[in-house]
């Protein structure tokens, strides 16, 4: 760094002004490596197939806020660490009680605000009891409802009407609504590290034309 000095500038003015200069060219830098890591992430998420709203679990603040500082800091995290962390590593989840886990099927259809369906959701939203049945020789079983018939969208629902003499009710289906397994594998679906190794090489040279603009 070259500093010309004159008789007629007033140094310490001058010097305040490169140093409000540099402590924006940092903040500004560290701005845009949080913006471009948290969008490359996103879109790395989406593109595993796993939806725009695990990646808007993405955010991203610059520190000191509401002010310029040489010490300017970034921070890009995820609201849900845990499912982001599984999917980017890859994990074995298991039922903590050492049981089943239940995975919805279309059937069960969709909870509050589009969230997956568990047996305790599907029955107190359906009045339908589940039902378990073991399958012999697989390493799954199943929850269904009786009585039940599917909606226009492959939803279960309880089939209304009359039964007949002998106690069966016309048109209605037993159907599968929770496969029930001891344990998932999730495979890796994104590569986050690689992303933000590349956004932060790209700090000089983001803080460079910071101070050049």
């Amino acid at each position: 760094m070259r500093l010309t000095v004159r008789p007629d500038v007033d140094v310490g003015e001058m010097m305040a002004r490169d140093l409000e200069r540099m402590e924006r060219a940092h903040m500004g830098a560290m701005r845009s490596v949080a913006r471009d890591l948290k969008s490359a992430w996103r879109q790395d998420i989406a593109a595993g197939g796993l939806g725009n709203r695990l990646g808007n679990t993405v955010r991203s603040e610059s520190y000191p806020q509401g002010t310029n500082s040489l010490n300017a800091a970034a921070l890009v995290w995820t609201k849900a660490p845990e499912i982001v962390a599984a999917h980017d590593e890859g994990a074995t989840i298991g039922s903590r009680d050492g049981f089943w886990l239940a995975i919805p099927l279309e059937a069960a259809g969709r909870g509050r605000f589009g969230r997956r369906m568990t047996p305790l959701d599907f029955e107190r939203r359906t009045g339908q009891r589940l039902r378990f049945v073991y399958r012999q020789n697989r390493r799954s079983a199943l929850l269904v409802v009786d009585d039940a018939r599917l909606t226009k969208r492959g939803q279960a629902r309880r089939k209304g009407g009359r039964r007949r003499k002998d106690g069966v009710l016309t048109g209605a289906q037993t159907v599968p609504v929770f496969l029930l397994v001891p344990q998932v594998t999730l495979r890796k679906r994104t590569d986050l590290v690689p992303a933000a190794e590349a956004v932060t090489d790209r700090i000089p040279g983001l803080l460079a034309g910071w101070l050049e603009g």
